[in-house]
């Protein structure tokens, strides 16, 4: 029994017993930030994006500027920082809005603050506004939907800061079957073969063509070159039973048709 007593007396042994130093141990992971500890807006800021996005969801683009419009553009590209100075920044470089969507990627990343992330949206709407113009008069006759099929070359082609050359392939109901670019070149020129040109007809089967170029400089008055090619190309047609329709100068704010100016 005294044994009995002495051994319940002593002290009980700890429930944890540390490991000697010198040996290996697995550290507990670092407490991972919350989402309260991520950076924010400052209140201004936010208060200002939720304005704008109402102002927009209530009256359309007509109830906000330019710059205001590309704002909300960028609000996806740039989430956490004041995007107001850059939407400044690209209308005071590129002129308007309409530009800067439109502006090759290697001149928008020359804007500060203008990286990947914003150049993948403001080219995400100039594909979208592409489209949506493109649908309104592909595979339908371009006598019945003409605003519409200028409308959709101001899209294409108004802005560009290069001239391009595109071909409107018809078929015997003057329906629209294809739309292609058949050359791009700099300012002021753009190579252009009629013999390209005619091939691709025949090989779509195409009975008719509407030609359509752009003027970077924004004053669509043909030139003398474009005279010249436009009589080859309709010269050409004629001996493969393909009528050329017209000829579209797209400038920036009007366009020319050389039908109505009596070239064609």
């Amino acid at each position: 029994m005294p044994k009995l007593r002495a051994a319940l007396s002593e002290p009980a042994l700890p429930l944890f017993v540390p490991e000697p130093k010198g040996t290996d141990s697995v550290a507990a992971p670092a407490p991972q930030p919350s989402a309260q500890s991520k950076p924010r807006l400052p209140s201004y800021i936010r208060d200002h994006r939720k304005r704008l996005r109402e102002r927009f969801m209530t009256g359309g683009a007509a109830a906000v500027p330019e710059y205001e419009l590309l704002e909300l553009i960028l609000f996806r590209a740039i989430p956490r920082q004041d995007v107001k100075p850059l939407a400044r920044r690209l209308i005071e470089t590129f002129g308007d809005f309409n530009r800067v969507i439109t502006a090759p990627p290697a001149r928008l990343r020359e804007v500060e603050g203008a990286g990947d992330a914003v150049v993948l949206e403001l080219k995400l709407v100039e594909a979208a506004a592409t489209r949506l113009a493109r649908a309104r008069v592909i595979d339908r006759p371009v006598i019945s939907s003409w605003n519409a099929l200028l409308d959709y070359c101001h899209t294409a082609m108004a802005h560009r800061d290069v001239e391009q050359f595109r071909v409107l392939f018809l078929d015997r109901k003057n329906t629209l079957i294809a739309d292609e670019e058949q050359a791009r070149g700099t300012v002021d020129h753009v190579p252009v073969y009629p013999r390209e040109v005619l091939k691709r007809a025949l090989e779509l089967n195409a009975s008719a063509l509407i030609l359509v170029h752009n003027h970077p400089s924004g004053d669509p008055t043909p030139s003398q070159a474009d005279i010249q090619m436009t009589d080859r190309i309709r010269a050409a047609g004629e001996m493969l039973s393909v009528t050329l329709h017209d000829h579209l100068i797209i400038g920036r704010e009007r366009e020319l048709s050389f039908r109505s100016e009596g070239l064609l």
